[in-house]
Parts: C-alpha cells; structure tokens; sequence
C-alpha cells in the first residue's frame, strides 16, 4: 500500500494489504460506509468486479455467456429482495441494442440507418468525452451537430455568442427549432464581446428564447456550457471553455468535457437546476428585438468602452533587462552629463522600447515632485499596451488616462493620447507650453526616422 489519500471500500484483500503493513511505521485511518452513500458505493464495486470477471470469458459464445450470467445476477436480486420487478430487467438473449424509435408517418427521412448517421454523435449518448481542440480527433463543431440534431430541447450558457460561431450550427439549429425543438440561451454584454447579430438571429428562430445580461461592469457568467436534452432520457452536456464563437468550435485548443446521464446522471441534474436557477434570475433579460434591440447596442458598446479601461496588472517588482538597464543609463548621462533632453530611442521590434520609456520616467518620477506626462502614438492598440505597461512598472492600476477613439481624460496630468485627437483637438487645449514634464511620441515609422537622421544629421542610437 502506498501512502497519502483513499476513499476505497475494504475488500479481503486491501484488508489483508492494511494487516501487512507494520504498525509502528503506519497509521491508518477507516470510516463507516455513510449510508446516504452505500447504495452508490456497493453498487460501483460490484459493477467493476462484474466488469472484470466478464473481461475473462473466452471462446466463441461470449456475448450469450455475459447475458445468462448477468440475468442469473438480476434473478438472484429479484429472489433475494422478493421484488418481481426486477424480471423486467432481464436482458433479452438474442442480445440487442436499441438505438432509436421513430414514427413512420412523421418522419421527414425515407432511410432510418441513414438518417441515425446524420444524428447519431460520434461519441455516443452513454460514453463521457473530453475533447481539446485543434484538430485532434473529433471536433467540438461535427459532434454539436448531431446533438442539435438529435435532441428535444437544447440550453446554452454562454458568455458571448459570435456570429461565426453561429453561422457554423445555422442550418442545424434551424432545423431543430422548425421541427417543434425547444431552445434556451443565456449570454451576456460583458467587454461587448457578444454580437448583436448573433442574439437577433437567435431570437428570431421558433421555439426559442434568450435572456441577456446588460451588466458590463464585471463579468459574473463566465460559464461556457451546453446541454442537450431528449424524451429518451439519454441527455449530453458540454462543459469547458467554448464560447458560441468560430475558432471555439473549431481549431481552436478549447477544452470541453462532455458528460451524459448514465456515466454522471447527478452532474445533468444539477446542470439543469443551475441552469433553471439562472434562467428565473432577474440578471438576464428576455430578450426582443422589438424592445431591446437598442439597448443590447448600448450595452455592446459600453462593455468594449470599458474594456479599454481595464488592464489587470500584477503588483510584482518588475526590473529592466541588462541590455535596457544600459539604455537608460546612456539617457542619463546625455541629461545630466550633455544637457541633452531631447532623446530618441530606436530599437529593434520586442526588445521593449516601451518598457524603457516606462522606467525611465519612473526614475524621473522618484525625483520630482511633478511629473505630468504626454504619451503620443499613431494606433489606439499602442497606446493600450503603453498605458498597460506604465502600471505595471508604476504599480498603479489607476494611472493614466486614454485620449483616443471618443474616450476623454478624467483628468490631463497623465494622459496616453492618438496623434488624430491631438491633431483635431489641439484648439481646444488650455495648457501652458511648460506644462508636461514628460513628452513622448512614440511612432516605429522608418520614413519618420530617416527623414529626422537627415534633419538632425546624427542622433544616438541605442539598442540594435
């Protein structure tokens, strides 16, 4: 026996192993089974030794042999209990699968093996799965066909929902809702991920129903689930990290585990609870086209808005890379050394221009008092990282203000701002010359370099 944690029924022989062990060395620890918990655990022991002396049958008639030897078992239970229902579950001889019934005269097929082809999921409807993504071994996108296409009502929980994603399922789905299948879909507005096209369509399909969450402020439904439900009772759900959008279903290395209701019946059932639960929860909005289509807009809108804001910055002691610690000496001595304030900084792409800049108006900041700063450049994205990485280095979620694309500074003594907005705006600003401390334009445009090294005829250049 090795050491560390169980949770194994006492056999003969795990007793025999525990007997063997010396006592002076080992301590062991055995509890009472709990009798909410016996039916569960006896019933999964003797399924496994079942399993196993089955695994042991040999010759030509296998299949007959496991079939009598389990009705002797279910005769036993029956006698034993003095329960006649248990005859019924005797397993017939001939040794059959059902795998589907369907009306002659509803049915829109003419060829029944056909069709269960086009319905049946690759994995089965008894068999959990996990499935990882890029392209290894059956897709996420071909198994959510066949489940679309072989349930009676379908859940989905998902933070956003993209129109490619959707684009991908269309025809199934409405297949689905056209032939009387009940659909139900929960998302949110959160960082305006969502595409309202997406939700408009959705909604537009018979038989279903979407509830949406406007709370843009923080994400409180990061669920990524889907459950497919059927009169049969044979149920499947998905469970990982596929959002309803292209990449998620397809290549991308999303992780999804899929369960069913007879390998983990009590994980569907508090599936549907929770989902139930969500779905009464006033949060999510039923959502119609004809209210709230300008509100699902709005709310889009607000969500990418305050995505720009939101940058999560561990508080770690960052330090600079020797070769930009050189960098940044060499600023220093052409300031205190030549007077020289004007420094251009040219470095080759990832070797951290930004990161530089960031500590060296750090120091400038340790050292004085006042230290407004203007930071320049040509793309909304640049500005983002640079503000991203000003609170990394200052260790201050709260520094700095974006100027760009319609959002406006809280306040201008720290402001990150587009070379557009300066250009149309620069009218308006009521600020000294002397105002900023710190001014840096940041632009990796090689016409603009080549045309300042023939303004300037030399300039330092550091890094490579």
């Amino acid at each position: 026996m090795n050491q560390g944690l169980y949770e194994e029924l006492v056999t003969k022989l795990i007793n025999y192993k525990l007997n063997e062990l010396d006592k002076d060395t080992f301590q062991v620890k055995k509890t009472s089974i709990d009798k909410a918990e016996a039916a569960q655990l006896l019933s999964q022991h003797i399924g496994r030794t079942i399993k196993q002396a089955f695994n042991l049958i040999k010759g030509e008639d296998i299949i007959e042999t496991q079939i009598a030897i389990a009705n002797k078992i279910i005769l036993f239970l029956k006698e034993e209990l003095k329960k006649e229902e248990f005859e019924d579950d005797l397993i017939e001889t001939e040794g059959k699968i059902l795998k589907a019934v369907f009306t002659k005269v509803d049915s829109h097929f003419t060829d029944l093996d056909l069709h269960l082809k086009e319905i049946t999921p690759y994995t089965r409807l008894i068999h959990s799965e996990l499935f990882t993504g890029g392209n290894s071994g059956t897709t996420l996108e071909s198994e959510l066909r066949k489940e679309i296409l072989s349930s009676d009502e379908i859940d989905l929980l998902v933070s956003f929902i993209k129109w490619k994603g959707i684009r991908i399922l269309e025809r199934e789905l409405k297949e689905f809702t056209d032939r009387g299948g009940k659909l139900r879909v929960i998302t949110t507005t959160y960082i305006g991920a969502t595409d309202a096209k997406a939700v408009e369509f959705l909604s537009s399909l018979k038989n279903t129903e979407v509830k949406v969450s406007y709370n843009t402020g923080n994400e409180r439904l990061h669920a990524k689930a889907y459950l497919f439900q059927r009169k049969t009772g044979f149920h499947t759900g998905y469970i990982g990290s596929s959002n309803f959008s292209r990449s998620a279903l397809t290549d991308g290395l999303e992780w999804n585990l899929k369960i069913t209701t007879k390998e983990v019946g009590h994980i569907i059932d508090k599936f549907k609870k929770t989902f139930e639960a969500y779905w009464q929860n006033s949060e999510f909005e039923l959502y119609d086209k004809n209210i709230h289509s300008g509100k699902l807009v709005e709310a889009l809108k607000q969500g990418k808005f305050s995505k720009e804001y939101t940058f999560t910055t561990s508080y770690f002691d960052l330090k600079p890379f020797h070769y930009q610690s050189e960098i940044l000496e060499k600023l220093e001595v052409e300031r205190t050394v030549h007077n020289r304030y004007r420094n251009l900084l040219v470095a080759a792409t990832g070797t951290g221009k930004t990161v530089i800049s960031a500590f060296d108006y750090k120091n400038f900041r340790n050292n004085n008092q006042s230290s407004k700063l203007l930071f320049v450049a040509h793309r909304k994205e640049i500005l983002q990282q640079a503000k991203a990485t000003f609170q990394g280095i200052l260790k201050d979620n709260n520094f700095g203000d974006l100027w760009v694309d319609g959002m406006e500074p809280n306040s201008n003594e720290y402001v990150f701002a587009s070379v557009q907005t300066l250009n149309n705006r620069l009218r308006e600003i009521k600020l000294s010359p002397e105002y900023y401390e710190r001014l840096i334009p940041f632009n990796n445009n090689n016409k603009l370099l080549y045309l300042l090294k023939k303004i300037n005829g030399k300039y330092r250049q550091f890094g490579k």
